[in-house]
């Protein structure tokens, strides 16, 4: 029959000691973590590593800014972890002129505001003040009297102010190129025609044309103008059938077009 071998409790005692100080070696090194772990988020948002160090702006042309900015109301003592991207969104797409926003937060603290703009289409002049029209119809506060209207034509005697939404509408359809060769446009309705319009080209030719398709007609206008001699100006009629005239009357070319 084998013996049993008996461990005596004077052997144990030394290795139960050694199992109680290792565990409470591991439970030590757990408090210290967390209370070093604690230690360094209270030092992080008392310091200046908790706030945002780096903001850049983004897509605005017309825009300051400054004026995004202030309206985000995020700076440099702004605490990066408190920033709310929807918050600032919501701030920043009450600017008249921002279609729209987004917000990246990216390392170190840095904070990227994206915005896109309305397209600004044309400028409304009443009184010799211009007012900058966006594509949504709106209008937006007058320019400065040092400011002159860049990039877009200007828009004068204006018959019916409902039908500038949908005039906007159609210019914001035109590709820059279009938009660059148009100087003025005058709301010049006739009884049988209460959408006319007259156009003053920056090339020195006029177009008569309506709202209705209008920036379906218009976008045709390159290919007419290298029908014609470069010394050559006159009007060009823009309708259900087109033709050039001379600024002497005489009618020089004239084709249909589909509606």
């Amino acid at each position: 029959m084998d013996k049993v071998k008996v461990v005596k409790i004077e052997d144990r005692i030394p290795k139960l000691k050694e199992h109680r100080k290792q565990k409470a070696n591991r439970r030590l090194i757990y408090y210290l973590s967390f209370f070093f772990l604690l230690l360094v988020v209270v030092v992080y948002f008392q310091s200046d590593l908790s706030h945002v160090k780096k903001i850049t702006v983004s897509g605005n042309y017309f825009v300051t800014d400054d004026e995004i900015l202030k309206k985000s109301q995020i700076s440099t003592n702004t605490k990066y972890l408190n920033i709310s991207e929807e918050n600032i969104q919501k701030r920043i797409d009450s600017i008249s002129e921002i279609s729209s926003v987004s917000i990246e937060k990216k390392f170190f603290n840095h904070v990227v505001i994206n915005v896109k703009e309305y397209q600004r289409v044309g400028y409304f002049k009443k009184d010799n003040t211009y007012y900058p029209m966006l594509q949504n119809g709106k209008m937006l506060e007058p320019l400065n009297k040092n400011e002159r209207p860049v990039n877009a034509p200007v828009i004068v005697s204006w018959k019916d102010p409902e039908q500038l939404e949908t005039m906007a509408q159609e210019l914001q359809k035109l590709p820059e190129g279009i938009i660059h060769r148009i100087s003025e446009i005058t709301h010049t309705p006739e009884s049988d025609n209460p959408s006319k319009l007259t156009l003053f080209m920056t090339d020195g030719n006029k177009v008569v044309t309506s709202i209705s398709k209008f920036s379906e007609r218009i976008s045709a206008y390159p290919s007419l103008i290298s029908e014609i001699k470069p010394d050559e100006k006159g009007t060009f009629y823009l309708g259900i059938s087109t033709r050039f005239e001379r600024y002497n009357r005489e009618v020089t070319e004239e084709k249909n077009e589909e509606n």
